[in-house]
């Protein structure tokens, strides 16, 4: 792929997403046991659309795409950035430098080993993320695709593999008969400019989606700037009334500057990293009322670029591809008894390196079948229990074959819900370790051929209410991982793989949704961590989390959110073997807001929207990395249309 410049021409006029107000269907929100709250007109609620819980007794956060347009998100950090149990980090308002420090998200303590990364990010579960250093670069996900973003917190080998965690992006569908344009303008400050453009439509038996979307911002900093620019489509057709056969496409392309520690040397900057993809996906689903699956073929490549670097190194360009198939079938295989049957093949290939000095490649196969079976016991309009097994095989072309088992059981009596489990997550180590063997340190030889995949037990209970107007979740969770692979150094040389890292994360989290009036909406969160090590990085002992929606005057609409983040380790957590991580970063409470008008002017169908947000409202000095203080206070307007 060859680099290409931001649009010449945008859009004559600007989006504004059209939002439902409701997480996307998802095959874990259809198998969902839900909890129904007094029918009431209420607005969205702040922050988490809501905790799912599957019949494997497995929890998903999901966040939709009414949450992300009242956070005024601007990508997928920002979008997760007060989700509980989630921590990000960054340097530039808009875009994010490379995938660790400069632009990543942490979820419950893991996240942060680089190269490669416990976290994995898909776009309707096909693999979306640097394939050749194995872990995550938010700017290859267009926070405008997004429906629902769900967060997996969790190893759940029934839906994914390969990861400890998970974020899945929900990509938009028109679901209703008609059409729709949404169109959006912003500025703020930093010369920051947002424009989105999005037209979508549904007749008969077709739909259709399509987008753009074009930010760029100078930055708060000298060298902070950042610019992204994504296309989207989609097209759906319903085959008689039991199928639907869709297309999804998306390319990106975008930049971020590193600005490095303030007062340093300039030549200690890191230059430009940017990022491209392309990226498509077909998919064929069949729904009866005993079983329903899909089958879904894709392809994507992309790269990533370290780019004028001020120390005169020379431009290094990596390249990944991905493509596979992912099938998925559920039957009723008896009363009340569900059999989930799958199967993923994914092949990742990377190459690429500095001009004239070029790493050639390899490539990696992995092909995992996996199965569940549940059981509902009872009646859920009073006692049930729901008890859950299954297993993942992984078969890997390079290491050893590994077995994932998770068992659940989900209790419920009426508005009262409790769920404990049990899965076991596993990672292979990717093209990194090939990479750093054959061209960054040769001495390490073939002792990558030595190692096997990491692994993590994940013990969990939770309990939920539902009440009239408020929805509390309680849970509780602990993570033993093993085997994580490091480089062990001399004496004796030379330098070494080897499987001989472990850690351990416990902690508590606990959600409370509360509707007082059909007018206003609060949410309240807060994560507990006690990990071992203890420095283990972007794992703070406490995060709390708030926000509220108020509909006031008529037509005003006021979205407030908080977050506080006790101290805690920063950095990435480096594969070597006695690495210490001494990096820390103080506590910082942050308030955002963002109040909209939204009027229909004259007898038409259009709708309008002005607004203004504002963010870091108490000008609050706080840092995601030492040496790289993160903005003031400071403001966006926009205008929105919908017709």
């Amino acid at each position: 792929m060859k680099r290409k410049g931001a649009p010449v021409i945008l859009f004559l006029f600007f989006l504004l997403c059209l939002w439902t107000g409701g997480a996307a269907a998802s095959e874990n929100e259809k198998a969902e046991e839900t909890v129904q709250l007094e029918e009431m007109r209420v607005i969205s609620s702040p922050i988490i659309e809501g905790n799912l819980v599957d019949p494997y007794g497995a929890v998903s956060t999901i966040v939709s795409d009414e949450q992300i347009k009242d956070l005024n998100a601007q990508d997928i950090g920002t979008a997760l950035r007060r989700t509980p149990g989630v921590t990000i980090s960054r340097y530039n308002p808009i875009g994010s430098f490379g995938g660790a420090e400069g632009g990543g998200i942490f979820i419950r303590g893991k996240g942060s080993s680089r190269p490669g990364a416990e976290i994995k990010t898909f776009i309707d579960g096909v693999p979306m993320f640097m394939g050749v250093w194995n872990h995550p670069l938010l700017d290859l996900l267009s926070v405008d695709t997004a429906s629902a973003i769900e967060v997996h917190k969790s190893p759940q080998p029934q839906l994914f593999g390969n990861a400890f965690a998970a974020v899945n992006i929900v990509p938009k569908k028109k679901v209703a008969e008609g059409f729709q344009t949404n169109l959006h303008l912003a500025g703020g400050s930093y010369d920051t400019l947002v424009q989105r453009a999005e037209h979508a439509g549904k007749t008969g038996a077709v739909d259709y989606y399509l987008g753009q979307s074009f930010r760029t911002s100078n930055g708060h900093r000298t060298k902070s700037d950042g610019e992204l620019t994504n296309y989207f489509a989609r097209l759906g057709r319903e085959i008689g009334q039991n199928w639907y056969a869709s297309v999804f496409g998306l390319y990106t392309d975008n930049d971020a500057s590193d600005p490095g520690v303030k007062g340093a040397d300039p030549l200690e900057r890191e230059g430009k990293y940017g990022t491209e993809a392309l990226m498509g996906a077909v998919k064929l689903e069949h729904a009866y009322p005993d079983i329903r699956g899909d089958i879904k073929v894709y392809a994507n490549q992309g790269e990533g670029q370290q780019l004028s670097r001020p120390d005169g190194r020379p431009d290094a360009v990596w390249e990944f591809s991905y493509y596979g198939v992912k099938t998925r079938e559920a039957f009723t295989a008896w009363t009340n008894g569900e059999v989930v049957l799958g199967l993923d093949h994914d092949v990742i290939k990377g190459e690429g390196g500095a001009k004239g000095d070029k790493w050639e490649g390899h490539t990696h196969r992995i092909t995992s079948p996996y199965a569940a079976v549940n059981h509902l016991l009872g009646d859920r309009d009073g006692y049930y229990a729901t008890p859950s097994a299954g297993f993942r095989y992984y078969d890997h072309n390079r290491f050893p074959s590994e077995i994932a088992p998770h068992a659940g059981l989900v209790l419920g009596y009426k508005n009262t819900r409790v769920h404990a489990g049990y899965a076991r997550g596993v990672i292979y180590p990717g093209l990194e370790v090939l990479v750093l063997s054959e061209y960054t340190i040769p001495m390490l030889g073939d002792s990558w051929k030595d190692l096997n995949a990491e692994t993590l037990d994940h013990y969990e209970i939770g309990i939920s209410h539902a009440w009239t107007r408020v929805r509390a979740d309680l849970t509780f969770f602990r993570d033993e991982g093993e085997d994580r692979y490091l480089i062990v150094p001399p004496p004796p040389p030379p330098p070494v793989y080897a499987n001989i890292g472990d850690y351990r994360i416990q902690g508590a989290e606990a959600t409370v949704n509360y509707i007082p009036t059909a007018d206003i909406s609060l949410f309240f969160g807060a994560t507990f961590l006690d990990s071992d090590p203890g420095d283990l990085p972007y794992a703070p002992d406490a995060t709390f989390n708030a926000g509220c929606n108020w509909e006031f005057m008529r037509n005003f609409r006021l979205s407030m959110d908080g977050q506080y983040v006790s101290d805690m380790n920063v950095t990435s957590q480096a594969r070597r073997e006695g690495e210490a991580n001494e990096t820390e970063l103080d506590s910082y409470c942050l308030i955002n807001g963002k109040v909209s008008y939204l009027f229909r002017p004259g007898e038409g169908h259009l709708e309008t929207e002005l607004f203004v947000s504002g963010e870091n409202l108490t000008d609050k000095r706080y840092e995601y990395r030492p040496g790289y203080p993160m903005p003031g206070i400071n403001a966006m307007a926009g205008l929105s249309l919908a017709f």
